[in-house]
């Protein structure tokens, strides 16, 4: 029986149909992906110049064009070569962090204008009020050569070309705490530079789903019941994914509900419960003056 239509596929194109229906484009990377000529990223299925890229330059170079306009191509590189670099000597939470950092506030970067005058600018990654602006793409059998070994991640969740969301699919039968064992804990170890970028992580067998971080030991990846407040709250593949996945609630999520806390190796990185992400934005949302908001959501 093919991959495509063992129990693992079935749920891997469960979770492709959702994320279609919000918005994503769909790719199957997995002995279908071409690469790019070392001249031209609009080659190839992703315009990678090859398998060790976790960034995929080609939509990243357009979004920042698209979100700081008219600047030399000096300027969109640096911020490609900036998220890039490699980090040495630094704990996987602790890159995380600086990139989190990074994608949140701006790339920095310095260059030259056409009168010849030095500008420092920080370069927007991201359109947070306007998803709309922003390119979104999942990639099922994402293909990556690490140092060590190669992996091939069930699904990641690319979000101009910045590898946010990282989904590890189990059949219905497989305990759902076997993917976090032996399978995300591998990642961490062999090939973490595919969770750099991420925002969060998506374990599900299509019966139990839970979402966490890198840093979150298994007790701590969340059901996602509900995605408004009066939801009956349902424990599904479906109902976490359009809670945390659709572009508006990824990005709200990304910029907004996800926290550091420690310093080096003992950073821990915390993102809100569901009922805290829908009561904090139910307070703003209510509220006409921001200074009403000062000393009450102690209790979210």
């Amino acid at each position: 029986m093919s991959y495509e239509y063992s129990e693992d596929g079935l749920v891997e194109t469960a979770t492709q149909e959702v994320l279609e229906n919000l918005g994503w484009t769909v790719l199957t990377a997995w002995h279908q992906e071409s690469l790019a000529t070392q001249t031209d990223r609009s080659d190839g299925l992703l315009g990678r110049f090859n398998k060790s890229e976790v960034i995929l330059a080609r939509y990243l170079l357009q979004a920042l064009r698209l979100l700081n306009p008219d600047l030399p191509h000096t300027a969109y590189q640096q911020t490609v070569d900036l998220l890039t670099e490699a980090a040495a000597d630094k704990y996987l939470a602790a890159i995380n962090k600086d990139k989190h950092e990074l994608l949140v506030k701006g790339v920095p970067v310095s260059y030259q204008d056409d009168k010849g005058v030095l500008q420092i600018k920080r370069l927007q990654v991201f359109d947070f009020d306007q998803p709309a602006n922003n390119h979104f793409l999942a990639v099922r059998q994402f293909e990556v050569v690490g140092k060590l070994y190669n992996c091939r991640p069930d699904v990641i969740g690319f979000v101009n070309g910045i590898p946010l969301v990282f989904f590890e699919l189990k059949a219905h039968h497989t305990d759902l705490r076997h993917a976090f064992d032996n399978n995300l804990s591998s990642y961490k170890t062999s090939n973490p530079e595919i969770l750099y970028f991420n925002a969060f992580i998506i374990l599900s067998n299509g019966i139990d789903s839970r979402v966490g971080t890198l840093t979150s030991p298994y007790k701590f990846f969340m059901e996602w019941k509900r995605i408004e407040e009066d939801d009956e709250g349902v424990v599904s593949l479906d109902t976490l994914l359009r809670g945390t996945c659709a572009p508006r609630r990824l990005l709200d999520l990304f910029e907004n509900f996800l926290l550091f806390d420690g310093e080096g190796s003992e950073i821990t990185k915390i993102m809100t419960k569901n009922h805290q992400y829908i009561g904090v934005n139910k307070v703003v949302d209510q509220s006409a003056n921001i200074e009403t908001l000062k000393g009450k959501l102690g209790v979210f």
